[in-house]
């Protein structure tokens, strides 16, 4: 692993994750180049700030769940050319169920240089710590649909309190939200804000 990149359980304890591009629970609907074991890699900084996201997390009666960190180029290029295959239905009703998945580049939400392979960037949800049931939140990871917008018409008022809730533990650590997915956040002040890495999680 490159320096100042770790798995992301071992120096940010109490936060559970399930790497969705390491399984066949994604919209690609199977394991994504670059991904060969089921953990979360991110930058030290980035372990940090989601501790203390953590610890904001928790009298609220929330933990915080992983699906994505750091992501391999390669991973990022797997996602174009699977664009350019010819659509099969397995995974669109879930994740793309209004547009095409060339369209998912045009409106943003896969790009060919994702701030996920800069290592400080991560997909994340709440759970209830009474119950670890997951949060309600109008939407699953890479629902590909204006549903997922920040402050989007259509969620319940408990979704978009919990997205709310997301959103000021995030920011309150340091995180920029993307508009367009409310489960997405970048580190400010990311510590390689202009390199693309490439090695593979393993």
């Amino acid at each position: 692993m490159k320096a100042d990149f770790v798995f992301v359980d071992e120096f940010a304890s109490g936060i559970r994750w399930d790497a969705k591009y390491a399984t066949w629970d994604n919209f690609t609907g199977r394991p994504v180049d670059g991904y060969l074991a089921n953990r979360i890699v991110g930058t030290r900084a980035l372990c940090a700030a989601l501790t203390e996201a953590r610890e904001k997390a928790e009298p609220r009666g929330f933990g915080l769940l992983l699906w994505d960190g750091y992501r391999p180029q390669r991973a990022v290029d797997r996602f174009l050319q699977w664009s350019k295959q010819p659509e099969d239905g397995r995974t669109k009703p879930r994740h793309y169920p209004n547009i095409s998945r060339a369209d998912m580049f045009a409106k943003g939400y896969v790009s060919t240089k994702s701030g996920h392979s800069r290592g400080s960037t991560v997909d994340l949800t709440l759970y209830h710590l009474a119950t670890g049931e997951l949060a309600a939140m109008g939407g699953g990871h890479d629902l590909m649909d204006s549903i997922s917008h920040h402050d989007a018409d259509g969620v319940t008022p408990t979704e978009a309190s919990n997205r709310q809730a997301l959103r000021s533990i995030m920011t309150a650590c340091g995180f920029t939200p993307y508009a367009s997915e409310w489960w997405h956040y970048t580190l400010e002040d990311e510590p390689f804000p202009d390199t693309y890495f490439d090695f593979p999680i393993a």
